[in-house]
């Protein structure tokens, strides 16, 4: 296993600088495409976000993969490789897999113990295996990691202590106060029906909000959305809540009478201008609230100083997290037993996942001798025939299942013992030694390998069907 992951988040850059370098849905296929086409790399995996971008990738050689993954990101981010190589984070081997673990668990998100960067993990590792560019170690580590977010989830109260980046972001906006008081009657627009707008509106509708609008370039994908939360047994059911989509064209109109707005999508460019802010506000004798979780951004910046309009974006959700993290709250102690356990959880499997690594390793190797075995049993077998011809069906059974015998207990005791010592620490090189004392065939080796790999692969595709 040489598994590298190169990237940066809201912790190691500024927000600014991940605007920039954020990647649009279709450079993402690009990347991974080209990823795999270095030298270096023979697997790769996106995972972005609206507050990080990382590449993995596995590799056979560090120092040329840590080059060759740097420079991809910034090819296709856009922003120069001198300019973004400080705010780059490294990690390789069992501290890649620590990382994309303690990811998937909410422990290195903006609020911690979020759970919904596990659908983002899930639609990394779909992209990949559309692309035909995860292989066996990133479809076992993007699949771990989910099992290892889940069960984080399911034996802590991580939970408890994580809220949403919707929810945290509506705290923002409500200044303190309680949410679904604050959101009470009010009308929202929600710009976007993609997973975290689809958040935002359920999160709006459950706060009680009373008129919500979704506005998309696919009008047809807001219309589901706002079936889904107002059909029976939806989150708006029997609450008296309006809920209508409309047209992109539509949301100047929508924004000058809306009292919440959250904006989530895909856009390159911005979607609501300072002007169009400024337009909607005036005259207005309440104020409007916006929630910008895109990245880059939908709303203008400039939007913060408007008199009339607050907004909330993920520069503002970075700076309030870093505050917070600072500050002891009444649920501080449990919440920091909940993170241990966490920690905990992710070291544990850290370790398990190496070790399946490791043994997995050598198997094709061991696959390989029984191979050469049963060949030379085969073999001699056939000479038998040759030089005791009147030998009836019976006897020839008996001697050779009596050869067969032989020599899978010879074998047994020596493959076991090689796959439990390559599954621990160092044990890489027990593959190499056995093929060195047996003079294996590296090719048939390799075929094995690739054989593995063409059934992973196939599972996995069956999977997504």
């Amino acid at each position: 296993m040489s598994l590298l992951v190169v990237g940066l988040s809201h912790r190691s850059a500024p927000v600014s600088v991940l605007e920039r370098a954020a990647l649009a849905p279709e450079a993402r296929g690009k990347l991974l495409q080209d990823a795999v086409s270095a030298e270096p790399a023979t697997e790769s995996a996106v995972l972005s976000t609206c507050n990080r971008i990382e590449l993995y990738a596995d590799v056979d050689k560090f120092h040329a993969g840590v080059a060759e993954l740097s420079t991809l990101l910034a090819r296709h981010s856009g922003v120069g490789l001198e300019e973004l190589t400080p705010y780059l984070y490294v990690h390789y081997e069992d501290r890649a897999v620590h990382h994309l673990f303690s990811v998937a668990c909410g422990l290195d998100s903006m609020v911690v113990g979020e759970g919904q960067i596990l659908g983002q993990i899930k639609d990394a590792l779909a992209v990949a295996q559309e692309q035909h560019t995860a292989g066996r170690l990133l479809n076992d580590l993007f699949q771990q990691a989910l099992r290892v977010g889940k069960r984080a989830h399911s034996e802590t109260g991580i939970d408890k202590a994580g809220q949403s980046l919707v929810t945290f972001g509506l705290e923002q906006l409500a200044g303190g106060a309680d949410v679904a008081r604050w959101a009470r009657g009010r009308r929202a627009l929600v710009i976007g029906a993609g997973s975290m707008s689809s958040l935002a509106a359920t999160t709006l509708v459950r706060n009680g909000v009373g008129e919500l609008v979704v506005a998309n370039r696919t009008v047809a994908r807001a219309e589901r959305l706002v079936q889904i939360l107002t059909e029976p047994g939806g989150p708006g059911a029997g609450t008296g809540l309006t809920a209508r989509a409309a047209a992109m064209s539509c949301v100047d109109h929508e924004l000058a009478v809306a009292d919440i707005v959250v904006s989530c999508t895909g856009a390159a460019g911005l979607l609501l201008t300072g002007a169009q802010v400024e337009t909607a506000v005036r005259g207005r004798d309440s104020d409007v609230y916006l929630l910008d979780l895109a990245m880059p951004r939908d709303i203008d910046a400039a939007v913060h100083r408007i008199e009339g309009a607050h907004l909330v974006d993920i520069e503002t959700l970075a700076d309030a997290s870093a505050t917070g993290s600072d500050q002891p709250t009444p649920s501080a102690g449990p919440m920091a037993a909940d993170v241990d356990k966490v920690r905990g959880i992710v070291s544990d499997e850290v370790a398990a996942f190496g070790a399946a690594q490791r043994a997995a390793h050598i198997t094709p190797t061991v696959v390989a001798l029984r191979t050469m075995a049963a060949d030379v049993v085969s073999s001699e077998i056939a000479r038998l025939d040759g030089r005791l011809p009147d030998l009836d069906d019976k006897q020839r059974a008996e001697i050779t299942q009596t050869v067969r015998r032989v020599v899978d207990k010879l074998l047994h005791a020596p493959t076991v013992r090689v796959k439990q010592l390559a599954s621990e620490p160092g044990g890489a090189g027990y593959a190499d030694a056995l093929r060195e004392l047996f003079d294996l065939d590296p090719q048939t080796v390799a075929a094995v390998s690739r054989a593995d790999t063409r059934a992973d692969r196939h599972d996995a595709a069956r999977e997504r069907a």
